[in-house]
């Protein structure tokens, strides 16, 4: 009979397990976003901390919360918080059972609980990863959108919070009127400058409410701006199956990672009390944005690219798609001729050898990614990924071919039809208005960049950027995707 993991079979598991007392840990951050990433990045980070000097790390468990769905939380309760980590490569699986996350939470369940959580004098850290639509923000200003529903029911409503936002206000209200201080918020979002953007967003929400709340923030509260890096996919049966007969225990909430990780941290903490994440291979650095433009702009931005060129193509993953010549050529072209010219040097990085990198990090066979996955929330996603790069390319005069091309498989693969004509599952907070609606092609593009949450005020009205995105549309809908990617490296030959 197969048995659960949980702490009473934990010991039987075949696997490397937690190197330090759970039993004497207790919680001192709060994770928001209980997805698949931060449990495959964030709790490693921190396990691997507490265990080079756990009685030093006694107060930095995680209490995970979901602001919707319970179904993380179903998962992991039985399991007492334990779940299974599995480092997939070419030369094989290592899996790990991660033990500082204590608790899984459902926000909509009890609101008013969370925020009496987060207002506990033990919680000195809330980490969040609730992907860009969490923010209730406009993509291409970085602003709030007061008019979003959960903001607007926050604000109706803030003794029962829905929004990310709403509830990191009511509880640093709650620490302010009870003589507590506050909580240091560390964004681990792809955003750019995400913790400037998560000062901003807070601020503005709680002035909505209490000008004094606001101001007492902007002054008090430190938001760490971050970089994150790891390739973690969806999990999936197989997944789960897998994890059995790896571990020998039945896991329902298995994550699988690739080897490669990166947590760049920018050091504001001052006084305020912090694992030493360091430890485990944290960088804390004065300035957090080279690191991240670089990761946004030739990872992030080069996902995208191969998430809506290889599914129009017909590839289901990442490393199916990067093993055809044509898109291995297609993303050389791309990082070394339009993006890495746009991309600051981080100290002690060379953009090359982190391009060389990166593609050997797609092809690793053990891990499925799958490009429908990268494909979501694109309206979220195309502005911070391959716009910003675009506009740097328009400004100086340069060449942007394959990044229009990129644009163009975005509208095509958010059009609602792939190049069979059988229909896509599109999964993005914008795919009413996306869907293409009979248009001819020009109109079609001109259409989709007039939407100013993505393209903001500019591009739309850019005849070389209409240009060149609808010129590389036609493209894609004539030949078809794979062809006029082979199209630009003999192009660019």
């Amino acid at each position: 009979m197969t048995q659960r993991l949980d702490s009473e079979t934990l010991k039987n598991a075949k696997a490397r397990l937690p190197g330090f007392d759970r039993a004497r840990l207790t919680p001192g951050i709060v994770h928001i976003g209980l997805g698949a990433f931060f449990r495959a990045h964030g709790v490693v980070y921190n396990d691997d901390a507490i265990e080079t000097d756990p009685a030093a790390h006694n107060g930095w468990g995680i209490i995970g919360v979901s602001l919707r769905s319970p179904s993380q939380r179903d998962k992991l309760a039985p399991q007492d918080g334990l779940y299974t980590t599995v480092e997939r490569s070419a030369s094989g699986d290592r899996p790990r059972i991660m033990g500082s996350l204590l608790q899984a939470i459902v926000a909509p369940e009890d609101p008013k609980s969370l925020v009496d959580t987060l207002a506990d004098p033990g919680i000195r850290i809330v980490t969040i990863t609730v992907t860009e639509k969490g923010y209730c923000h406009d993509p291409a200003t970085g602003r709030l959108n007061p008019a979003h529903p959960d903001i607007v029911h926050d604000l109706e409503h803030p003794e029962r919070p829905m929004s990310l936002l709403g509830f990191l206000v009511a509880a640093l209200k709650l620490r302010r009127e009870r003589g507590i201080a506050p909580f240091t918020i560390i964004s681990c979002d792809n955003l750019p400058s995400n913790g400037k953007l998560l000062r901003g967003l807070v601020r503005d929400f709680a002035a909505l409410r209490d000008d004094g709340l606001a101001t007492w923030i902007e002054s008090t509260v430190a938001f760490p701006s971050t970089m994150v890096d790891r390739i973690v996919p969806a999990s999936t049966d197989d997944d789960l199956a897998l994890t059995l007969d790896l571990t020998g225990l039945q896991d329902l909430a298995p994550v699988i990672h690739e080897p490669f990780r990166q947590w760049v941290i920018e050091d504001v903490f001052g006084a305020a009390e912090r694992p030493a994440w360091e430890r485990a291979g944290a960088q804390f650095v004065a300035d957090v944005e080279p690191f991240e433009l670089m990761k946004l702009r030739m990872l992030n931005g080069s996902h995208s690219a191969l998430a809506y060129l290889g599914f129009l193509s017909g590839f289901q993953t990442i490393s199916q798609t990067v093993a055809d010549p044509a898109f291995r050529n297609f993303l050389a072209g791309l990082w070394r001729d339009e993006i890495i010219p746009t991309v600051p040097t981080p100290d002690g990085t060379d953009l090359e050898a982190y391009a060389g990198q990166l593609l050997e990090r797609y092809s690793n066979p053990a891990i499925s990614h799958r490009t429908a996955q990268i494909a979501m929330d694109g309206s979220q996603k195309l502005p911070q990924r391959i716009l910003g790069t675009i506009r740097d390319r328009l400004q100086a005069g340069q060449p942007w071919d394959r990044l229009a091309l990129i644009v163009a498989a975005f509208i095509a693969y958010t059009s609602g039809t792939d190049e069979k004509g059988q229909p896509i599952d599109v999964k993005d907070p914008l795919a009413d208005r996306l869907k293409a609606d009979g248009q001819d092609p020009a109109a079609h593009v001109r259409r989709v960049a007039s939407i100013e949450s993505i393209f903001g005020t500019d591009l739309g009205k850019n005849e070389q950027f209409l240009d060149g995105v609808e010129a590389a549309y036609r493209k894609l809908l004539v030949d078809g995707s794979h062809a006029a990617v082979s199209a630009i490296n003999q192009t660019a030959e």
